[in-house]
Formats: C-alpha cells, sequence, structure tokens
C-alpha cells in the first residue's frame, strides 16, 4: 500500500514553498502543495491569514531531508559574513546541529562548517547517531495533560460540544517526527482519558439533543 502524503513543511511566503517544490520536481519526487487558509487570528483583527503546505509521503521523508542538506551545502559559499550564525558560540552552534529539526537546513549546514573551522569537525557517522538520539527524544510524549483533561470532564458533562473535540485530539493526535515516522503525542493514560472524553461527550449530546425534543414530540400527542 502507498504511503500516505503528509505535511514535510509549511510556509507563509508563496515562493519559499515554490523552491521546495521545484527541488522536488528536479528529483522526481511526488509530493503536493496546498493552501491553508486559518481564520484564527490572534491580533483579533478577524483577517483570514494564508499559508502553504508541502506533503510528501512518509517514506520519502529522509530523501528530501538529503536533498535540501546537499542544496544547502551547495549554498554555503554564497553566504555573507554578517550573516547571524557566525555570532553564535561553539555551544550554540552545537545545538543547532542536535536540533536540526527546529532549524533550516542552511542553517544546519552552515553551524557545522562553522563547527570544522573552529576545529570542533562532526563526522558523518556521529551526525547520523545525533539524529537517531533526536528522533528517541522526539518521540517522547507530552507531560499529562491534567488541566485539559479536567476542562474536557467538565465540557462532557456539561454536553459541551468542546468536551467532544477535546476528548477526540487527546485520544488520537499524532506528531510527524524528521523522519516521517507519527507517533501519538500523548500518553497511553491520556489517551484513554480522552477516550472516555469523547464518548461521554457523545452520550451527553445525544440526551441533551433527546431532551430538547421531548416537548415537541409531547405537544404533538
Amino acid at each position: 500500500m502507498e504511503s500516505e502524503f503528509i505535511t514535510y513543511q509549511r510556509f507563509n511566503d508563496i515562493a519559499l514553498a515554490n523552491e521546495l517544490a521545484s527541488l522536488l520536481e528536479e528529483y522526481h519526487v511526488k509530493y503536493f502543495l496546498e493552501e491553508e487558509v486559518q481564520s484564527f487570528d490572534p491580533s483579533f483583527a478577524y483577517n483570514k491569514t494564508k499559508g502553504y503546505v508541502v506533503k510528501v509521503r512518509s517514506t520519502d521523508f529522509e530523501q528530501v531531508n538529503l536533498l535540501l542538506n546537499e542544496d544547502a551545502k551547495e549554498s554555503l559559499g554564497q553566504v555573507e559574513k554578517d550573516y547571524y550564525l557566525f555570532d553564535f558560540s561553539n555551544a550554540e552552534l552545537l545545538d543547532v546541529v542536535t536540533k536540526a529539526d527546529e532549524w533550516n537546513a542552511f542553517d544546519v549546514q552552515l553551524a557545522r562548517k562553522l563547527l570544522a573551522e573552529k576545529g570542533h569537525a562532526i563526522s558523518d557517522a556521529e551526525i547520523d547517531k545525533i539524529e537517531k538520539k533526536r528522533i528517541e527524544e522526539l518521540k517522547a510524549t507530552e507531560p499529562s495533560q491534567t488541566w485539559w483533561i479536567f476542562v474536557g470532564y467538565v465540557f462532557a458533562l456539561a454536553a459541551g460540544v468542546l468536551g467532544f473535540f477535546i476528548g477526540w485530539h487527546l485520544w488520537t493526535y499524532k506528531k510527524t517526527l524528521p523522519n516521517g515516522e507519527r507517533v501519538y503525542q500523548y500518553s497511553e493514560s491520556d489517551r484513554r482519558q480522552g477516550i472516555i472524553i469523547f464518548y461521554l461527550s457523545f452520550v451527553a449530546l445525544a440526551f441533551a439533543f433527546a431532551y430538547r425534543l421531548l416537548p415537541a414530540f409531547s405537544e404533538g400527542n
């Protein structure tokens, strides 16, 4: 069965999204470029903002990672001397390398180059170990969501729709790792609470709906 297409990277600028799309096309990697409209505006100005999502098959994540890193290496000679990474300490540069998922490929490759120039070269074998360790760190589930579980139960018992969605989120939400693997965000115990909240909300909503319809049936009889 062909692997599903999942989000590889989000962009606010269509030009940046197109750059990645062009690279994928060049190397014949299947992808989807989609537009996202975000209706929530933190400034409460009620303006809808657009975002762009590039999706690839989960089995292609590592290949795309490699393509981006190789492309970044070719651009290192064009970096300006006032680029902000030149002011980073060795510890900060190492943090960029060890948490590559939080940075773009260019910054990771430049950080590695700068460390090498300072006598702290990191071999490909060490990079492989760093990446594997980082994957294991990212697999860790979130701390117990005690507050959201409490809120979920409150809304579930009050026949609130929010309880339904909180339960569903706790139960099913997954995060995507840099290698394309998808794992549950929350612990088994929190997911079990999410299942209970989900079905409790469903039952409570059904009873609330039936209670509102009961007078209409009574009048009809």
